[in-house]
Protein backbone atom coordinates (compact mmCIF):
# COMPACT_ATOMS: atom_id res chain seq x y z
CA UNK A 1 0.00 0.00 0.00
CA UNK A 2 2.98 2.41 0.63
CA UNK A 3 3.07 2.97 -3.54
CA UNK A 4 -0.93 4.23 -2.89
CA UNK A 5 0.00 6.83 0.07
CA UNK A 6 -0.08 10.62 -0.63
CA UNK A 7 3.03 12.75 -0.46
CA UNK A 8 3.20 13.96 2.93
CA UNK A 9 3.01 17.75 3.73
CA UNK A 10 1.34 18.30 0.07
CA UNK A 11 -2.22 20.32 -0.44
CA UNK A 12 -5.19 18.96 -2.62
CA UNK A 13 -7.22 21.87 -3.76
CA UNK A 14 -11.15 21.35 -4.40
CA UNK A 15 -13.50 24.26 -5.95
CA UNK A 16 -16.88 24.21 -5.90
CA UNK A 17 -19.03 26.64 -8.48
CA UNK A 18 -22.36 26.17 -7.80
CA UNK A 19 -25.44 28.77 -8.16
CA UNK A 20 -24.80 31.19 -5.96
CA UNK A 21 -20.63 31.15 -4.72
CA UNK A 22 -17.47 29.47 -5.89
CA UNK A 23 -15.74 28.06 -2.58
CA UNK A 24 -13.25 26.53 -2.13
CA UNK A 25 -11.74 23.48 0.44
CA UNK A 26 -7.86 22.02 0.59
CA UNK A 27 -7.39 18.74 1.72
CA UNK A 28 -4.14 17.52 3.34
CA UNK A 29 -2.28 14.53 2.40
CA UNK A 30 -4.19 12.65 5.58
CA UNK A 31 -7.59 13.97 3.90
CA UNK A 32 -8.37 16.58 6.97
CA UNK A 33 -9.46 20.28 6.19
CA UNK A 34 -6.79 22.75 6.62
CA UNK A 35 -8.30 25.82 4.92
CA UNK A 36 -12.02 26.85 3.19
CA UNK A 37 -12.80 29.93 1.14
CA UNK A 38 -15.95 31.59 -0.22
CA UNK A 39 -17.03 34.21 -2.84
CA UNK A 40 -20.47 34.82 -2.67
CA UNK A 41 -21.65 36.55 -6.20
CA UNK A 42 -24.44 38.48 -4.68
CA UNK A 43 -22.43 40.54 -2.31
CA UNK A 44 -18.57 40.29 -3.35
CA UNK A 45 -19.23 40.57 -6.94
CA UNK A 46 -22.52 43.11 -6.46
CA UNK A 47 -21.51 44.75 -9.93
CA UNK A 48 -23.19 41.73 -11.99
CA UNK A 49 -26.76 42.96 -10.39
CA UNK A 50 -26.93 38.91 -9.43
CA UNK A 51 -29.87 38.00 -7.05
CA UNK A 52 -29.21 34.63 -5.58
CA UNK A 53 -26.41 34.54 -8.20
CA UNK A 54 -28.59 34.30 -11.28
CA UNK A 55 -30.48 36.85 -13.48
CA UNK A 56 -34.05 36.27 -14.11
CA UNK A 57 -35.60 37.41 -17.90
CA UNK A 58 -38.93 38.73 -16.94
CA UNK A 59 -39.06 39.00 -21.12
CA UNK A 60 -39.14 35.11 -21.62
CA UNK A 61 -40.85 33.10 -19.80
CA UNK A 62 -38.22 30.40 -17.64
CA UNK A 63 -35.31 31.87 -18.76
CA UNK A 64 -32.74 32.06 -16.31
CA UNK A 65 -29.46 33.02 -16.44
CA UNK A 66 -26.03 33.89 -14.88
CA UNK A 67 -23.14 36.21 -16.23
CA UNK A 68 -19.92 33.87 -17.51
CA UNK A 69 -17.29 36.88 -16.71
CA UNK A 70 -19.04 36.12 -13.04
CA UNK A 71 -17.46 33.04 -12.57
CA UNK A 72 -13.90 34.50 -14.49
CA UNK A 73 -14.13 37.31 -11.93
CA UNK A 74 -14.68 34.76 -8.64
CA UNK A 75 -11.90 32.35 -9.72
CA UNK A 76 -9.73 34.97 -9.63
CA UNK A 77 -10.97 36.26 -6.10
CA UNK A 78 -10.99 33.17 -4.07
CA UNK A 79 -7.06 32.70 -4.94
CA UNK A 80 -6.38 35.92 -3.81
CA UNK A 81 -8.37 35.46 -0.86
CA UNK A 82 -6.25 32.04 0.04
CA UNK A 83 -3.10 33.74 -0.80
CA UNK A 84 -3.84 36.59 1.38
CA UNK A 85 -3.16 33.90 4.08
CA UNK A 86 0.51 34.00 4.91
CA UNK A 87 0.46 30.50 6.42
CA UNK A 88 -0.97 29.10 3.15
CA UNK A 89 1.53 27.99 0.44
CA UNK A 90 0.70 27.66 -3.50
CA UNK A 91 3.80 25.54 -3.94
CA UNK A 92 2.46 22.47 -1.77
CA UNK A 93 -0.67 22.37 -4.13
CA UNK A 94 0.10 18.81 -5.91
CA UNK A 95 -3.58 18.67 -7.65
CA UNK A 96 -6.56 20.63 -8.01
CA UNK A 97 -9.75 19.61 -9.27
CA UNK A 98 -13.52 21.31 -9.04
CA UNK A 99 -17.64 20.96 -9.12
CA UNK A 100 -19.75 22.43 -11.44
CA UNK A 101 -23.78 23.20 -11.60
CA UNK A 102 -24.77 20.23 -13.67
CA UNK A 103 -26.06 21.50 -16.89
CA UNK A 104 -25.07 25.29 -17.43
CA UNK A 105 -23.06 25.72 -20.42
CA UNK A 106 -20.59 28.64 -21.70
CA UNK A 107 -19.93 29.71 -25.34
CA UNK A 108 -16.09 30.66 -26.60
CA UNK A 109 -16.20 32.52 -29.18
CA UNK A 110 -13.89 31.45 -32.05
CA UNK A 111 -10.14 32.36 -31.02
CA UNK A 112 -10.70 31.78 -27.69
CA UNK A 113 -8.07 29.23 -27.04
CA UNK A 114 -5.58 31.02 -28.29
CA UNK A 115 -6.34 33.93 -25.44
CA UNK A 116 -6.41 30.73 -23.11
CA UNK A 117 -2.79 29.97 -24.01
CA UNK A 118 -1.18 33.43 -24.16
CA UNK A 119 -2.62 34.73 -20.80
CA UNK A 120 -0.39 37.44 -19.04
CA UNK A 121 -0.04 37.12 -15.40
CA UNK A 122 0.03 40.47 -14.55
CA UNK A 123 -3.05 40.95 -15.67
CA UNK A 124 -6.60 40.07 -14.24
CA UNK A 125 -8.29 37.19 -15.53
CA UNK A 126 -11.50 39.51 -16.28
CA UNK A 127 -9.67 42.17 -18.19
CA UNK A 128 -8.21 39.20 -20.91
CA UNK A 129 -11.27 36.99 -20.70
CA UNK A 130 -14.20 39.99 -21.41
CA UNK A 131 -14.57 39.55 -25.04
CA UNK A 132 -14.05 35.43 -25.35
CA UNK A 133 -17.45 34.51 -25.14
CA UNK A 134 -20.14 34.10 -27.95
CA UNK A 135 -23.06 33.87 -25.33
CA UNK A 136 -22.30 36.38 -22.24
CA UNK A 137 -24.93 35.09 -20.25
CA UNK A 138 -25.01 31.26 -19.81
CA UNK A 139 -27.94 29.38 -19.21
CA UNK A 140 -28.13 27.29 -15.81
CA UNK A 141 -29.71 24.42 -14.42
CA UNK A 142 -32.93 26.85 -13.22
CA UNK A 143 -33.88 28.09 -16.83
CA UNK A 144 -36.82 26.04 -18.05
CA UNK A 145 -37.57 27.96 -21.46
CA UNK A 146 -36.95 25.11 -24.12
CA UNK A 147 -39.55 22.94 -23.77
CA UNK A 148 -40.41 22.79 -27.36
CA UNK A 149 -36.73 21.88 -28.07
CA UNK A 150 -36.59 18.92 -25.46
CA UNK A 151 -39.78 17.80 -27.43
CA UNK A 152 -38.20 17.93 -30.69
CA UNK A 153 -35.27 15.98 -29.14
CA UNK A 154 -37.19 13.25 -28.06
CA UNK A 155 -39.61 13.24 -31.44
CA UNK A 156 -36.21 13.09 -33.66
CA UNK A 157 -34.54 10.14 -31.22
CA UNK A 158 -38.16 7.96 -31.04
CA UNK A 159 -39.69 9.39 -27.17
CA UNK A 160 -39.27 10.21 -24.49
CA UNK A 161 -37.99 6.50 -23.18
CA UNK A 162 -35.96 5.99 -26.05
CA UNK A 163 -34.08 9.29 -25.39
CA UNK A 164 -33.53 8.01 -21.33
CA UNK A 165 -32.41 4.36 -23.03
CA UNK A 166 -29.54 5.95 -24.76
CA UNK A 167 -28.47 8.94 -22.43
CA UNK A 168 -29.59 8.19 -19.01
CA UNK A 169 -32.42 10.60 -19.00
CA UNK A 170 -35.57 11.80 -20.97
CA UNK A 171 -35.27 15.99 -22.21
CA UNK A 172 -35.57 18.12 -19.41
CA UNK A 173 -35.79 21.86 -20.26
CA UNK A 174 -32.54 22.55 -18.27
CA UNK A 175 -30.26 20.18 -19.35
CA UNK A 176 -27.70 21.35 -22.12
CA UNK A 177 -28.74 19.78 -25.05
CA UNK A 178 -31.92 21.28 -25.36
CA UNK A 179 -30.10 25.03 -23.98
CA UNK A 180 -27.91 24.63 -27.01
CA UNK A 181 -30.61 23.47 -29.77
CA UNK A 182 -32.63 26.92 -28.57
CA UNK A 183 -28.86 28.94 -29.67
CA UNK A 184 -29.29 26.70 -32.57
CA UNK A 185 -32.87 27.56 -33.89
CA UNK A 186 -33.27 30.87 -32.68
CA UNK A 187 -29.37 32.49 -32.64
CA UNK A 188 -27.91 30.78 -36.03
CA UNK A 189 -24.95 32.90 -36.31
CA UNK A 190 -24.14 33.41 -32.91
CA UNK A 191 -24.20 29.27 -32.99
CA UNK A 192 -21.96 29.10 -36.41
CA UNK A 193 -19.22 31.94 -34.42
CA UNK A 194 -19.05 29.47 -31.57
CA UNK A 195 -15.78 27.14 -30.91
CA UNK A 196 -16.56 25.27 -28.41
CA UNK A 197 -19.36 24.49 -25.68
CA UNK A 198 -18.16 23.72 -22.33
CA UNK A 199 -20.01 22.89 -19.32
CA UNK A 200 -19.71 25.29 -16.09
CA UNK A 201 -17.26 22.10 -15.12
CA UNK A 202 -15.09 21.87 -17.76
CA UNK A 203 -15.13 25.59 -18.33
CA UNK A 204 -13.43 26.64 -14.66
CA UNK A 205 -10.92 23.52 -15.68
CA UNK A 206 -9.99 25.40 -19.23
CA UNK A 207 -9.48 28.60 -16.94
CA UNK A 208 -7.09 26.44 -15.00
CA UNK A 209 -5.18 24.39 -17.91
CA UNK A 210 -5.33 27.42 -20.22
CA UNK A 211 -6.81 25.57 -23.38
CA UNK A 212 -10.11 24.21 -24.06
CA UNK A 213 -10.27 21.18 -20.96
CA UNK A 214 -12.36 17.95 -22.20
CA UNK A 215 -15.67 17.05 -20.67
CA UNK A 216 -16.11 14.48 -18.01
CA UNK A 217 -18.17 11.42 -18.78
CA UNK A 218 -20.28 11.93 -15.37
CA UNK A 219 -21.34 15.51 -16.02
CA UNK A 220 -21.79 15.02 -20.00
CA UNK A 221 -24.25 12.49 -18.84
CA UNK A 222 -26.52 15.73 -17.61
CA UNK A 223 -26.45 17.08 -21.47
CA UNK A 224 -28.96 14.44 -23.17
CA UNK A 225 -26.03 13.89 -25.72
CA UNK A 226 -24.15 11.19 -24.26
CA UNK A 227 -24.85 7.55 -24.64
CA UNK A 228 -24.52 6.58 -21.07
CA UNK A 229 -23.41 3.14 -21.79
CA UNK A 230 -21.25 3.34 -23.78
CA UNK A 231 -20.12 6.92 -22.75
CA UNK A 232 -19.40 8.42 -25.95
CA UNK A 233 -21.41 11.44 -27.72
CA UNK A 234 -24.64 9.77 -29.22
CA UNK A 235 -24.83 10.12 -33.11
CA UNK A 236 -28.73 10.30 -32.72
CA UNK A 237 -28.74 12.82 -29.83
CA UNK A 238 -26.33 14.82 -31.43
CA UNK A 239 -28.44 15.14 -35.13
CA UNK A 240 -31.35 15.69 -33.23
CA UNK A 241 -29.95 18.66 -31.40
CA UNK A 242 -27.72 21.09 -33.88
CA UNK A 243 -25.25 20.25 -37.06
CA UNK A 244 -21.65 20.38 -36.42
CA UNK A 245 -22.27 19.97 -32.30
CA UNK A 246 -19.44 17.13 -31.98
CA UNK A 247 -16.54 19.21 -32.99
CA UNK A 248 -17.95 22.09 -30.62
CA UNK A 249 -18.11 19.47 -27.75
CA UNK A 250 -14.50 18.36 -28.03
CA UNK A 251 -13.40 14.92 -26.71
CA UNK A 252 -15.01 13.28 -23.29
CA UNK A 253 -12.87 11.97 -20.58
CA UNK A 254 -13.52 10.30 -17.38
CA UNK A 255 -13.96 11.73 -14.27
CA UNK A 256 -10.48 10.57 -12.84
CA UNK A 257 -8.69 11.63 -15.20
CA UNK A 258 -5.81 14.62 -15.84
CA UNK A 259 -7.39 17.32 -17.52
CA UNK A 260 -3.78 18.79 -18.58
CA UNK A 261 -1.01 20.68 -15.55
CA UNK A 262 -1.64 24.21 -14.29
CA UNK A 263 -1.12 27.05 -16.46
CA UNK A 264 1.89 29.12 -16.43
CA UNK A 265 -0.62 31.85 -15.37
CA UNK A 266 -1.07 30.63 -11.98
CA UNK A 267 2.48 29.48 -11.40
CA UNK A 268 3.49 33.27 -11.90
CA UNK A 269 0.80 34.75 -10.34
CA UNK A 270 -0.18 32.46 -7.28
CA UNK A 271 3.10 30.36 -7.06
CA UNK A 272 1.04 26.94 -7.93
CA UNK A 273 3.80 24.15 -8.69
CA UNK A 274 4.86 23.91 -12.39
CA UNK A 275 4.07 20.14 -11.97
CA UNK A 276 0.50 20.73 -10.39
CA UNK A 277 -2.04 18.59 -12.06
CA UNK A 278 -5.83 19.43 -12.50
CA UNK A 279 -7.95 16.83 -12.07
CA UNK A 280 -11.25 16.44 -14.42
CA UNK A 281 -14.13 18.81 -13.14
CA UNK A 282 -17.15 16.92 -12.67
CA UNK A 283 -20.76 18.22 -11.56
CA UNK A 284 -21.78 18.93 -8.26
CA UNK A 285 -24.02 16.16 -7.50
CA UNK A 286 -21.06 13.55 -8.66
CA UNK A 287 -18.80 15.71 -6.55
CA UNK A 288 -20.89 15.23 -3.39
CA UNK A 289 -21.12 11.89 -3.68
CA UNK A 290 -17.39 11.31 -3.84
CA UNK A 291 -17.38 14.02 -0.54
CA UNK A 292 -20.04 11.98 0.96
CA UNK A 293 -17.68 8.64 0.76
CA UNK A 294 -21.21 6.80 -0.96
CA UNK A 295 -20.72 3.29 -2.35
CA UNK A 296 -22.86 1.31 -0.77
CA UNK A 297 -25.86 0.93 -2.89
CA UNK A 298 -28.69 0.65 -0.21
CA UNK A 299 -27.69 4.42 1.31
CA UNK A 300 -29.04 7.41 -0.05
CA UNK A 301 -27.54 10.80 -0.11
CA UNK A 302 -29.66 13.83 0.44
CA UNK A 303 -28.19 17.15 -0.70
CA UNK A 304 -30.13 20.12 0.39
CA UNK A 305 -29.31 23.29 -1.00
CA UNK A 306 -30.10 25.81 -3.85
CA UNK A 307 -31.95 22.62 -5.70
CA UNK A 308 -32.42 19.43 -3.29
CA UNK A 309 -31.26 16.07 -4.68
CA UNK A 310 -31.80 12.52 -3.94
CA UNK A 311 -29.05 10.17 -5.19
CA UNK A 312 -27.43 6.73 -4.65
CA UNK A 313 -25.70 3.80 -6.80
CA UNK A 314 -26.88 1.03 -8.99
CA UNK A 315 -24.91 -1.32 -10.80
CA UNK A 316 -27.22 -1.25 -13.81
CA UNK A 317 -28.88 1.17 -16.03
CA UNK A 318 -32.93 1.09 -15.84
CA UNK A 319 -34.24 3.87 -18.28
CA UNK A 320 -37.39 6.24 -16.29
CA UNK A 321 -39.26 8.72 -17.57
CA UNK A 322 -38.33 10.32 -14.61
CA UNK A 323 -34.87 11.15 -12.51
CA UNK A 324 -31.58 10.53 -13.99
CA UNK A 325 -28.40 8.36 -14.52
CA UNK A 326 -24.96 8.78 -14.57
CA UNK A 327 -21.91 7.07 -14.46
CA UNK A 328 -20.76 7.20 -11.34
CA UNK A 329 -17.40 9.34 -11.13
CA UNK A 330 -15.06 7.30 -9.05
CA UNK A 331 -15.94 3.63 -9.75
CA UNK A 332 -16.24 3.09 -13.82
CA UNK A 333 -18.47 -0.28 -12.88
CA UNK A 334 -21.27 1.58 -11.44
CA UNK A 335 -24.06 4.39 -12.01
CA UNK A 336 -25.36 7.08 -9.84
CA UNK A 337 -28.69 7.63 -9.69
CA UNK A 338 -30.70 10.86 -9.30
CA UNK A 339 -33.66 12.86 -8.61
CA UNK A 340 -33.76 16.69 -8.88
CA UNK A 341 -35.97 19.26 -7.18
CA UNK A 342 -35.81 22.57 -8.09
CA UNK A 343 -38.17 24.23 -5.44
CA UNK A 344 -35.36 23.39 -2.30
CA UNK A 345 -33.79 26.13 -0.14
CA UNK A 346 -35.20 29.21 -1.73
CA UNK A 347 -38.55 27.85 -1.64
CA UNK A 348 -37.73 27.17 2.35
CA UNK A 349 -36.43 30.77 2.97
CA UNK A 350 -39.51 32.43 0.94
CA UNK A 351 -42.14 30.71 3.81
CA UNK A 352 -39.64 31.14 6.54
CA UNK A 353 -40.29 34.86 5.40
CA UNK A 354 -43.74 35.05 5.03
CA UNK A 355 -44.96 32.57 7.92
CA UNK A 356 -41.91 32.35 10.69
CA UNK A 357 -40.60 36.22 10.96
CA UNK A 358 -37.74 35.38 8.66
CA UNK A 359 -36.35 33.69 11.38
CA UNK A 360 -35.54 29.80 11.69
CA UNK A 361 -36.05 30.21 14.95
CA UNK A 362 -39.14 31.02 14.74
CA UNK A 363 -39.32 28.38 11.61
CA UNK A 364 -37.92 25.57 13.96
CA UNK A 365 -40.21 26.86 16.75
CA UNK A 366 -43.95 25.72 14.63
CA UNK A 367 -42.19 22.70 13.33
CA UNK A 368 -41.65 21.15 17.29
CA UNK A 369 -44.88 22.46 17.94
CA UNK A 370 -46.70 20.83 15.30
CA UNK A 371 -47.94 17.03 14.88
CA UNK A 372 -46.57 14.47 12.59
CA UNK A 373 -48.86 13.96 9.84
CA UNK A 374 -49.67 17.68 10.61
CA UNK A 375 -53.57 16.91 11.08
CA UNK A 376 -54.22 15.78 7.24
CA UNK A 377 -53.09 18.63 5.93
CA UNK A 378 -50.67 18.61 2.75
CA UNK A 379 -49.07 21.18 0.92
CA UNK A 380 -47.29 21.54 -2.45
CA UNK A 381 -45.48 24.83 -2.84
CA UNK A 382 -43.66 25.69 -5.98
CA UNK A 383 -42.18 29.59 -6.20
CA UNK A 384 -40.15 28.18 -9.58
CA UNK A 385 -41.55 26.07 -12.37
CA UNK A 386 -40.42 22.36 -10.66
CA UNK A 387 -38.92 19.83 -12.06
CA UNK A 388 -40.49 16.73 -10.65
CA UNK A 389 -43.10 16.83 -10.37
CA UNK A 390 -43.28 18.84 -13.73
CA UNK A 391 -45.70 21.73 -12.26
CA UNK A 392 -45.72 25.38 -12.42
CA UNK A 393 -45.44 28.41 -9.71
CA UNK A 394 -48.25 27.90 -7.11
CA UNK A 395 -49.55 26.90 -4.17
CA UNK A 396 -51.89 24.01 -3.23
CA UNK A 397 -53.18 22.93 0.20
CA UNK A 398 -55.00 20.71 1.04
CA UNK A 399 -57.16 19.31 4.23
CA UNK A 400 -57.63 15.20 4.07
CA UNK A 401 -60.96 14.85 5.75
CA UNK A 402 -61.86 11.60 7.98
CA UNK A 403 -57.82 10.82 7.83
CA UNK A 404 -57.11 8.40 10.66
CA UNK A 405 -53.96 7.48 10.07
CA UNK A 406 -54.75 4.00 10.14
CA UNK A 407 -56.18 3.27 5.95
CA UNK A 408 -57.49 5.73 3.19
CA UNK A 409 -60.76 4.10 3.03
CA UNK A 410 -63.13 7.08 3.12
CA UNK A 411 -60.50 9.85 3.35
CA UNK A 412 -61.34 12.87 0.49
CA UNK A 413 -59.08 15.56 -0.06
CA UNK A 414 -60.36 19.37 0.23
CA UNK A 415 -58.57 22.48 -1.20
CA UNK A 416 -58.24 25.74 0.69
CA UNK A 417 -56.73 29.08 0.36
CA UNK A 418 -54.48 29.34 3.07
CA UNK A 419 -53.02 27.55 6.14
CA UNK A 420 -51.86 29.22 10.02
CA UNK A 421 -48.15 29.72 10.35
CA UNK A 422 -47.05 26.66 12.08
CA UNK A 423 -49.38 24.29 9.58
CA UNK A 424 -47.92 26.21 6.64
CA UNK A 425 -44.37 25.68 7.58
CA UNK A 426 -44.73 21.76 8.70
CA UNK A 427 -46.63 20.97 5.45
CA UNK A 428 -43.95 22.53 3.17
CA UNK A 429 -41.16 20.11 4.91
CA UNK A 430 -43.48 17.50 4.92
CA UNK A 431 -44.65 17.82 1.40
CA UNK A 432 -41.60 18.48 0.21
CA UNK A 433 -39.65 15.07 2.22
CA UNK A 434 -43.16 13.14 0.86
CA UNK A 435 -42.40 13.77 -2.46
CA UNK A 436 -39.34 12.67 -2.18
CA UNK A 437 -39.85 9.15 -0.62
CA UNK A 438 -42.26 8.37 -2.84
CA UNK A 439 -40.50 9.55 -6.10
CA UNK A 440 -37.30 7.13 -4.83
CA UNK A 441 -39.08 4.32 -4.34
CA UNK A 442 -40.82 4.99 -8.06
CA UNK A 443 -37.65 5.00 -9.16
CA UNK A 444 -36.47 1.61 -7.90
CA UNK A 445 -34.02 3.25 -5.34
CA UNK A 446 -34.05 1.41 -1.87
CA UNK A 447 -36.92 1.73 0.36
CA UNK A 448 -36.35 2.10 3.57
CA UNK A 449 -32.64 2.96 2.69
CA UNK A 450 -29.80 1.58 4.58
CA UNK A 451 -29.30 5.19 6.06
CA UNK A 452 -29.61 8.41 4.54
CA UNK A 453 -26.37 10.94 4.65
CA UNK A 454 -27.39 14.35 4.30
CA UNK A 455 -25.23 17.49 3.06
CA UNK A 456 -25.98 20.82 1.78
CA UNK A 457 -26.88 23.71 3.84
CA UNK A 458 -30.47 22.62 5.69
CA UNK A 459 -28.85 19.98 6.72
CA UNK A 460 -27.21 21.50 9.46
CA UNK A 461 -31.14 22.03 10.56
CA UNK A 462 -31.51 19.14 13.29
CA UNK A 463 -35.42 19.86 13.23
CA UNK A 464 -35.57 18.91 9.26
CA UNK A 465 -33.38 15.99 9.16
CA UNK A 466 -35.66 14.26 12.20
CA UNK A 467 -38.45 15.09 9.97
CA UNK A 468 -36.28 13.26 6.90
CA UNK A 469 -35.71 10.12 9.98
CA UNK A 470 -39.56 9.82 10.78
CA UNK A 471 -40.66 9.86 7.09
CA UNK A 472 -38.08 7.74 5.43
CA UNK A 473 -37.73 5.53 8.70
CA UNK A 474 -33.64 4.98 8.86
CA UNK A 475 -30.67 6.62 10.44
CA UNK A 476 -29.84 10.02 9.02
CA UNK A 477 -25.51 10.77 8.95
CA UNK A 478 -24.35 14.25 8.15
CA UNK A 479 -20.64 15.05 7.40
CA UNK A 480 -18.19 17.76 9.63
CA UNK A 481 -18.74 20.44 6.88
CA UNK A 482 -22.50 20.79 4.77
CA UNK A 483 -20.52 21.74 1.64
CA UNK A 484 -19.76 18.29 0.52
CA UNK A 485 -19.17 19.25 -3.27
CA UNK A 486 -15.96 21.49 -2.82
CA UNK A 487 -14.99 18.66 -0.29
CA UNK A 488 -15.49 16.00 -2.99
CA UNK A 489 -13.57 17.84 -5.68
CA UNK A 490 -10.54 18.04 -3.37
CA UNK A 491 -10.79 14.02 -2.32
CA UNK A 492 -11.10 13.68 -6.24
CA UNK A 493 -8.16 15.43 -6.77
CA UNK A 494 -6.16 13.48 -4.49
CA UNK A 495 -7.84 10.54 -6.08
CA UNK A 496 -7.08 11.48 -9.90
CA UNK A 497 -3.38 12.60 -8.79
CA UNK A 498 -2.79 8.69 -7.67
CA UNK A 499 -4.65 7.33 -10.71
CA UNK A 500 -2.34 9.70 -12.94
CA UNK A 501 0.69 8.37 -10.54
CA UNK A 502 -0.09 4.91 -11.50
CA UNK A 503 -0.80 5.21 -15.35
CA UNK A 504 -4.64 3.44 -14.58
CA UNK A 505 -7.94 3.26 -12.42
CA UNK A 506 -6.96 2.97 -8.53
CA UNK A 507 -10.55 2.41 -6.69
CA UNK A 508 -11.06 5.66 -4.28
CA UNK A 509 -11.41 3.60 -1.24
CA UNK A 510 -7.26 3.15 -1.01
CA UNK A 511 -6.94 7.09 -0.27
CA UNK A 512 -9.07 6.40 2.96
CA UNK A 513 -9.85 2.58 3.62
CA UNK A 514 -9.15 1.83 7.36
CA UNK A 515 -8.54 5.58 8.55
CA UNK A 516 -12.00 7.01 7.43
CA UNK A 517 -12.88 7.92 10.97
CA UNK A 518 -9.78 9.95 11.23
CA UNK A 519 -10.39 12.26 8.27
CA UNK A 520 -12.59 15.10 7.71
CA UNK A 521 -14.87 12.52 5.06
CA UNK A 522 -16.10 10.83 8.56
CA UNK A 523 -19.81 10.50 8.82
CA UNK A 524 -21.63 10.98 12.03
CA UNK A 525 -24.90 9.30 13.00
CA UNK A 526 -27.02 12.65 13.75
CA UNK A 527 -30.78 11.42 13.75
CA UNK A 528 -31.49 7.49 14.95
CA UNK A 529 -34.00 6.07 13.24
CA UNK A 530 -37.33 6.18 14.85
CA UNK A 531 -40.74 4.63 15.44
CA UNK A 532 -41.18 2.21 12.35
CA UNK A 533 -45.18 2.80 12.60
CA UNK A 534 -44.55 6.16 12.08
CA UNK A 535 -42.85 5.87 8.57
CA UNK A 536 -45.65 3.36 7.69
CA UNK A 537 -48.05 6.06 8.59
CA UNK A 538 -46.15 8.48 6.61
CA UNK A 539 -46.45 5.77 3.78
CA UNK A 540 -50.20 6.25 3.44
CA UNK A 541 -50.40 10.33 3.66
CA UNK A 542 -47.70 9.53 0.93
CA UNK A 543 -49.81 8.09 -0.78
CA UNK A 544 -52.58 10.44 -0.71
CA UNK A 545 -50.20 12.74 -1.21
CA UNK A 546 -49.36 11.10 -4.76
CA UNK A 547 -52.77 11.17 -6.10
CA UNK A 548 -53.31 14.34 -5.43
CA UNK A 549 -50.09 15.67 -7.26
CA UNK A 550 -51.09 13.18 -9.96
CA UNK A 551 -54.01 15.17 -10.77
CA UNK A 552 -52.23 18.32 -10.64
CA UNK A 553 -49.74 17.23 -13.62
CA UNK A 554 -52.90 16.21 -15.42
CA UNK A 555 -54.51 19.52 -14.65
CA UNK A 556 -51.40 21.79 -14.67
CA UNK A 557 -48.16 19.84 -15.67
CA UNK A 558 -45.82 21.59 -17.85
CA UNK A 559 -44.13 19.09 -19.68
Amino acid sequence: MADLSLPPDSFFLGFDSSTQSLKATVLDSDLNIIKTELVHFDSDLPHYKTKDGVHRDTTVNGRIVSPTLMWVEALDLILQKLSSDSNFDFGKVIAVSGSGQQHGSVYWSKGSSEVLRSLDSKRSFKEQLENVFSVKESPIWMDSSTTMQCKEIENAVGGAMELSQITGSRAYERFTGPQIRKIFMTQGDTYKSTERISLVSSFMASLLIGDYASIDETDAAGMNLMDVKKRCWSKAALEATATGLEEKLGKLAPAYATAGSISQYFVERFGFAKNCVVVQWSGDNPNSLAGLTLSTPGDLAISLGTSDTVFGISKEHQPSLEGHVFPNPVDPDSYMVMLVYKNASLTREEIRDRCAEGSWDVFNKYLQQTQPLNNGKLGFYYTENEILPPLPVGSHRYILENFSGKSLDGVKEREVDEFDPPTEVRALIEGQFLSKRAHTERFGMPSPPIRIIATGGASANENILSLISAIFGCDVYTVQRPDSASLGAALRAAHGWLCNKKGTFVPISNLYEGKLEKTSLNCKLKVKAGDANVASTYGLLMTKMMEIENKLVEKLGHF
